[in-house]
């Protein structure tokens, strides 16, 4: 393993371990005093270490809990709480069990009781029970097709929270009069609250235009009777709810930036907010490896090993019938602009471990990856319109695999220069 491998598995795994949101939970209860008696609901991919580390930190006050997380992503039990399992990114019959265990739950609290709600990333997918009229088939039909056109997680939820009968601050009007705390590990750009998990504890900021726009912006087919749905309008205005942010891309770019530093890098954070094309912020991306390395003007007064860093969540639009993700979209796009530039190095990866439908966290290439692909016989072209980027990364040892890593908040692109 050469040292740009290595310095990247380094900066991986340290990111990963510094953003688990355990003492991000502990440092928020630790600043809230509990009133009643506490029942806890925790949603998303990260919903498991959330829950873990409020168990710990709370004890035995805790009457009841309940986690809903994507499969594989449990890690053993936790004292007084179910655990459940279920679909993501698409939701499926485990989904609305495990909703509708939490409404039960929801519906029995009063003014003497309180709700402790952990969300994360994925929740929007793992907290689900549709409006009256509508089923999961309706709603898997649409996220399906939003997931494929290209839209971003905003626009994603707009349309979702139009569905669901505990998205849009509906679950939080379900918990009244009980008060709810909810405690977001946040995967979305600008730390939105209403868009986290598509904001089951947060007035909707949206309105039914803004649904409607999307629908027509991507042109998705959707049945008059869905149509009808999405031109409602939600609650805005919720008055039994306290909410903390803990946890972001931006600190995510932060660890990743000081860690590079210690490892001799100038550490360059240059984005946080990125939202395009997976395909074209490859390229875009490989450009200004390049230019780090061939025009040593490019950025003048410095010199020596740099590391570039973005943060943020592509997007693919599904064209083809292959397997793969955002981040291993964005790396295989971005072989291209470095090939045969030696000493340069671009991983980028999901921080939740799981990168689209994979088994895969992202993907890492070098100056040398367009000549194994050659020599494996893979077009990288073709690759990209197939979506295929998996089995492409997967031919010339390009993937990057942690397993679920309990945390999830974006991505992260990262250039090694030396």
């Amino acid at each position: 393993m050469n040292t740009l491998y290595r310095d990247a598995k380094t900066i991986i795994d340290h990111v990963i371990k510094e953003n688990q949101p355990r003492e991000a939970v502990r440092r928020a209860l630790k600043d809230y005093v509990f009133c009643g008696n506490i029942y806890l609901l925790a949603i998303g991919k990260a919903a498991w270490t959330m829950a873990r580390a409020a168990s710990e930190e709370l004890g035995g006050l805790i009457k009841k809990g309940i986690v809903i997380t994507k499969y594989g992503h449990s890690l053993g039990e936790i004292k007084n709480t179910e655990i459940i399992e279920a679909g993501h990114p698409v939701p499926d019959e485990n989904t609305v069990i495990g909703t509708r265990k939490a409404v039960k739950m929801a519906e029995g609290l009063g003014k003497e009781d309180e709700l402790l709600f952990l969300i994360s990333g994925g929740g929007s997918a793992l907290f689900e029970d549709p409006l009256e009229g509508l089923t999961l088939d309706d709603i898997k039909m649409v996220n399906s097709r939003l997931l494929a056109s290209g839209a971003d997680i905003t626009e994603i939820n707009i349309i979702r929270k139009r569905l669901s009968g505990v998205k849009a601050g509906r679950f939080a009007q379900i918990c009244a009069p009980a008060k709810v705390f909810s405690v977001a590990l946040s995967d979305v750009l600008g730390d939105k609250l209403d868009t986290i998990a598509s904001g089951p504890a947060c007035a909707d900021m949206s309105v039914s235009q803004d649904a409607v726009d999307v629908i027509e912006k991507y042109k998705i087919d959707v049945s008059c009777k869905i149509y009808e749905y999405i031109k409602k309008e939600t609650p805005k205005m919720l008055d039994n709810v306290e909410s903390v942010i803990t946890g972001s891309v931006r600190g995510l770019c932060k660890s990743a930036a000081q860690i590079a530093k210690s490892l001799g890098y100038s550490s360059n954070v240059l984005c946080t907010e990125m939202n395009c094309q997976a395909r074209e912020a490859g390229r875009l991306i490989s450009l200004i490896a390049k230019e780090a390395c061939v025009e040593k003007n490019f950025y003048k007064g410095r010199s020596g090993a740099e590391a570039f860093i973005f943060g943020g969540e592509t997007v693919v639009t599904l064209k083809g019938k292959g397997k793969g993700g955002r981040n291993q979209e964005l790396a295989l796009s971005a072989a291209e602009g470095i090939a045969g530039i030696n000493d340069v190095l671009i991983f980028s990866l999901s921080s939740d471990g799981t990168d689209g439908p994979t088994d895969a966290a992202g993907g890492i290439v070098d100056g040398s990856a367009m000549d194994k692909l050659k020599e494996k016989g893979i077009s990288l072209s073709k690759a990209l319109d197939n979506n295929d980027s998996y089995n492409a990364l997967a031919a010339i040892d390009g993937l990057i695999k942690t397993g679920p890593t309990g945390t999830n908040v974006n991505d992260i692109t990262v250039i090694l220069r030396r």
